[in-house]
């Protein structure tokens, strides 16, 4: 299969873009990452990650100042072969999908590509936005081929995944899917074609799957702690060599930049059907709630609470709609005194971890990073670990030598 020559990359600095462009420049492409920030852009090209990505900054260090350079200057695109834009469609405050950022974008690129490059929509997009990119560029009478082929990465394991799991490619006319096939197989030998509905749907679906399987044991969740039962013990009793319980995911903050939004979109593509998504979202989203709700007994305005990592998810430093600040803020209005702590954000209003655990009096593990299994807290100190990762740790030592353990 023919190697283009220039890849282009939109938004190329951020968690979708950047282990893509890392991938194709280590498998012998010349990547260009387009982006407006300026500091993530000097990081990379100093060969340094601006967030944590599993392997990714060994892999770029190989590339950078050689196969793959970060850019703001928008003219790269007027060489390139193809282009890959990590633009979704978000949703806006009244929770509907929005393409108005994204047409700008493509009308941009569109303007600067030459004829017959590829133009690749690559985040998630509302059902039916492929088709009316594809229209939009008809209509400016240029010969751009589109496709749609979604990411389906989880954050942190990105370079591996990409290589791994199977890419979905998909396009309206022939000769668009036949570039999207030559561009891809560059880096993933596993490819599925759909058209471009069934692609942008698959996306969908695989999101609100996640979210709602996640609301599931978070229903669970509320169920056996409001009736003052361990979560976890049952989990584990369930689980225990019972392949048909595999997929039950533990309980936790279902959050980040993708499962909501998406659950969302798909809402709004069935007409607010999504009854499911619906009751998924009030689950999750309400689970901050829960968890205050259940230490009122504890007397919370005379007492000081800490937050345990206020990233999305464990082992990351991103925070984007972390229900950990929003568990902030419900506590603000009614303990003594918040405290939070973590070690991948960088926040002046953050303490050290051995702080937090000193001056508060309930501790909350806000996300389950590596580096809190096993951590020693002192016995009188109440514990609330939705995720049950410490108090897996905890399960294993001398009840004497362990902290209070109560689920909340």
């Amino acid at each position: 299969m023919p190697i283009p020559k220039k890849l282009v990359i939109i938004g190329g600095c951020g968690h979708v873009g950047l282990p893509l462009g890392i991938v194709f420049a280590n498998s012998g492409v010349r990547a260009v990452l387009l982006d407006i920030e300026p500091g993530k852009i000097a990081m990379v090209n100093s060969g340094r990650m601006p967030f944590m990505e599993k392997g990714a900054e060994e892999a770029l260090k190989s590339v950078v100042g050689t196969m793959l350079v970060a850019t703001a200057d928008s003219s790269c695109l007027q060489d390139a072969d193809a282009a890959v834009a990590v633009l979704g469609t978000p949703v806006d405050e009244h929770l509907n999908p929005t393409v108005t950022e994204l047409y700008r974008n493509i009308d941009h690129a569109v303007d600067l590509l030459p004829d017959d490059a590829l133009l690749v929509l690559r985040s998630t997009v509302y059902p039916g936005v492929t088709k009316l990119v594809y229209d939009r560029v008809r209509s400016r009478d240029r010969r751009i081929h589109v496709a749609f082929c979604p990411e389906r990465i989880a954050e942190g394991k990105a370079v591996e995944e990409i290589r791994s799991m199977p890419q979905i490619i998909s396009a309206f006319e022939p000769e668009a899917l036949q570039r999207a096939r030559e561009l891809f197989v560059l880096i993933n030998d596993e490819l599925i074609e759909l058209t471009p509905l069934e692609a942008e749907l698959a996306k969908l679906f695989t999101n609100s799957w996640r979210y709602l399987n996640f609301a599931i044991s978070n229903q669970f969740y509320l169920i056996a702690e409001s009736y003052g039962l361990d979560f976890y013990r049952i989990y584990d009793a369930v689980t225990r060599r019972y392949p048909r319980m595999k997929s039950f995911a533990r309980a936790g903050f279902a959050a980040g930049p993708c499962l909501l939004k998406d659950t969302l979109q798909l809402s709004a593509f069935s007409g607010n059907n999504f009854f499911m998504g619906h009751a998924a979202m009030l689950i999750n989203e309400g689970l901050p709630n829960f968890l205050v709700s259940q230490l009122r007994d504890s007397n919370l305005s005379s007492k000081s609470v800490a937050i345990l990592g206020m990233a999305f998810k464990g082992d990351s430093d991103d925070k984007r709609e972390s229900l950990s600040y929003k568990l902030r803020k419900l506590l603000t209005l009614e303990a003594k005194e918040v405290l939070c702590t973590d070690p991948y954000i960088q926040d002046e209003n953050f303490v050290t971890l051995e702080e937090a655990v000193r001056r508060s009096d309930i501790i909350i593990f806000g996300a389950p990073h590596s580096v809190y299994r096993g951590l020693a807290i002192p016995q009188g100190k109440r514990v609330v670990d939705v995720w049950g990762s410490w108090a897996e740790q905890q399960s294993a030592k001398p009840m004497a030598a362990a902290a209070e353990r109560e689920s909340l």
